[in-house]
């Protein structure tokens, strides 16, 4: 495995609904630190020759424009829920202006998703303006992008099949509530992990607080970025304060450098 330089963005981290949530007057979603609002949960990876992106949500040219990020390599999609693969039609402009199709890496459920959401991209008929994708089914073997090493990691959402993926030393892994041992020795070794925790409360296909910091604990992971989190967790500064050494909450704009 290659351990090249990675700077990694979290594009949002939040569930799906968002943060703040369409009508409510909760103090998390009423509050005025820019940490409590949280777009969509996705990452974006830079190395020094390669960028992509994990998960195009709703959120997606709202978040390029955010950063400005003007290149594109790839796209590789965790699994095919709504809130992590709506924004994918927006890579037409990364079309456009590097006059290069778009690398799309996904598993066999997602890639059976995409080509029934977005069938247009896929038409055998080429029209100007409409996405250009080259699609690449994944499964379970490692894989690189670029100068970009990738594992695949089998995480269950409920009863979905969703993909984490370890680059290096950094692991992310969202939409989960089980991992199983086999899958759990992939991630030894990481320093850096971003996992999921929706809220405190128990929930039937997300990890929660608790549940992450287990995960963490058991695995010795020296440090830590929460994610895909929801306004029932809490308000940013406050959850932050009650986490253990090496553990923090993710938020929106954060740049980590691996």
């Amino acid at each position: 495995m290659n351990n090249v330089p990675l700077s990694i963005t979290f594009l949002g981290t939040g569930t799906s609904s968002g943060v703040p949530m369409i009508g409510c007057d909760c103090a998390v979603c009423t509050s005025h630190n820019p940490e409590d609002k949280r777009l969509r949960s996705s990452i974006l990876i830079k190395s020094p020759t390669t960028t992509l992106v994990i998960d195009t949500t709703p959120d997606f040219r709202y978040q390029m424009l955010r950063i400005n990020n003007k290149h594109l390599d790839a796209v590789l999609f965790t699994h095919p829920h709504k809130d992590h693969i709506a924004g994918l039609d927006d890579v037409r402009p990364y079309n456009y202006f590097q006059h290069t199709s778009i690398h799309v890496y996904a598993n066999a459920i997602t890639e059976e998703n995409l080509r029934r959401e977005f069938y247009y991209a896929f038409s055998d008929t080429k029209l100007e303006g409409l996405p250009d994708i080259v699609l690449h089914t994944i499964d379970l073997s490692p894989f690189s992008i670029g100068d970009i090493d990738i594992i695949p990691i089998l995480v269950w959402h409920k009863k979905m099949p969703v993909y984490g993926y370890r680059i290096g030393n950094f692991t992310y892994i969202t939409d989960a509530n089980r991992i199983d041992d086999v899958e759990k020795e992939k991630i030894k070794g990481t320093t850096i992990l971003v996992i999921n925790a929706l809220r405190k409360k128990k929930h039937q296909s997300h990890f929660t607080l608790e549940e992450a910091g287990a995960i963490v604990t058991e695995l010795g992971i020296p440090e830590t970025y929460f994610t895909h989190i929801s306004h029932q967790l809490g308000l940013h500064d406050e959850i932050n304060s009650e986490l253990p050494q090496g553990s923090f909450l993710a938020y929106d704009g954060l740049v980590l450098n691996v």
